[in-house]
């Protein structure tokens, strides 16, 4: 659609597809505002117009692909509740699919990662470990907000170079280095005033963050700061918030052993992992990556 207004006849002769199926579909697209709808006119809305528009430079396609690519994926649910297992898809080693995927966490971390790093408290730090941090979106804008930090970026080797073309162009991207390694089973070098753990706790099982807890407790530098955000559950149940708890689904059926934990369990495996000082950081509403904010520990 571009830029410009279409009528539902124009616009399918356009496209070769039905009258019908496109005037309910473009209906329906104009009541949840994505398109706006004028008499007999459609043209895109804000949203529409950019972040789905393969011809705008803000367009999340690598987003919508990884998307489109989990449709058939949930139709196996019902199997994965069954076995506990993931249902088949590209191994995540495979390169094809890290690059992608890694685009598609950049795209969606986009205009939240500046608003976070605006509220997380730098001031005297010198080194960062962006763990699991794939294409660097949050390491790049600590970057940015702070002049004299340096970062390290911790992940696939394939994901690393989305991140290397990312920071490429950006002026603070030079502070930022690149670390390829598989973190939980091999020894993490180096040391770091400040670890960020953002959204990686989901992926793996409680075992498996306890077991990394204590690992980066070595990684730290004396007073240095473990901080992680996630999809945490929040009540005393552990059922909201609802996206958090319907994001485990998610992880069901494409991880081993993840899924969304409360925020007062992770807080306990750091505890028990030798954390002295551990406490929640509330993010202003609608700044969030997820509601809930994060959790910063220290040793």
């Amino acid at each position: 659609m571009g830029g410009r207004a279409w009528t539902v006849p124009s616009l399918a002769k356009r496209l070769r597809v039905s009258r019908r199926g496109l005037e309910i579909l473009c209906r329906n697209l104009a009541s949840a505002r994505l398109l706006r709808k004028r008499g007999l006119l459609y043209r895109s809305g804000r949203f529409a117009g950019t972040a789905l528009n393969a011809r705008h430079k803000a367009f999340r396609g690598a987003y919508l692909d990884l998307l489109r690519g989990q449709w058939d994926d949930w139709s196996c649910l019902t199997d994965s509740v069954r076995s506990g297992r993931p249902v088949e898809h590209e191994a995540p080693d495979d390169p094809k699919y890290r690059r992608q995927f890694s685009w598609a966490m950049h795209q969606r971390s986009l205009e939240v990662a500046p608003q976070v790093a605006a509220q997380v408290n730098l001031k005297g730090v010198k080194t960062l470990l962006d763990l699991g941090g794939g294409p660097g979106t949050y390491a790049l804008a600590f970057l940015a907000k702070n002049p004299d930090l340096t970062a390290t970026v911790c992940d696939r080797a394939p994901a690393l170079e989305v991140a290397k073309e990312i920071a490429a162009p950006l002026k603070h991207g030079r502070r930022l280095s690149y670390l390829p390694l598989d973190f939980m089973s091999r020894k993490i070098p180096g040391r770091y005033d400040v670890i960020w753990y953002s959204n990686v706790l989901h992926i793996y099982s409680p075992a498996e963050n306890q077991r990394l807890f204590r690992k980066l407790a070595s990684v730290l530098a004396p007073g240095g700061r473990l901080i992680i955000q996630d999809a945490f559950l929040l009540d005393r149940e552990g059922l909201y918030p609802q996206e958090a708890s319907l994001f485990a689904v998610t992880m069901l059926l494409f991880t081993e052993g993840g899924n969304t934990y409360t925020a007062s369990e992770t807080v306990r495996w750091l505890h028990e992992a030798g954390y002295a000082k551990v406490r929640r950081i509330t993010l202003r509403k609608g700044t969030e990556d997820w509601e809930g904010g994060l959790i910063e520990a220290r040793l």
